[in-house]
């Protein structure tokens, strides 16, 4: 994300994306899993991929054509 947003005219269009991200992420099985391994006191069990669990949105750019 600090890649693709180094171009853009304001941070706010950075703030927007971060912002659902956080939001989605948040709500993942891994969020849950990390809380959830953290009360109980052990090691967690990370499931999700990002080669196919990323956010609906990702990728949020649109790619130049040549």
């Amino acid at each position: 994300m600090m890649w693709k947003m180094l171009g853009e005219k304001d941070p706010m269009a950075a703030h927007r994306i971060d912002s659902k991200s956080i939001f989605a992420l948040g709500r993942s099985n891994d969020a849950k899993e990390g809380v959830q391994s953290f009360l109980e006191k052990r090691n967690p069990n990370f499931i999700d991929k990002v080669s196919v669990d990323m956010p609906k949105f990702y990728p949020w750019w649109d790619d130049d054509s040549f």
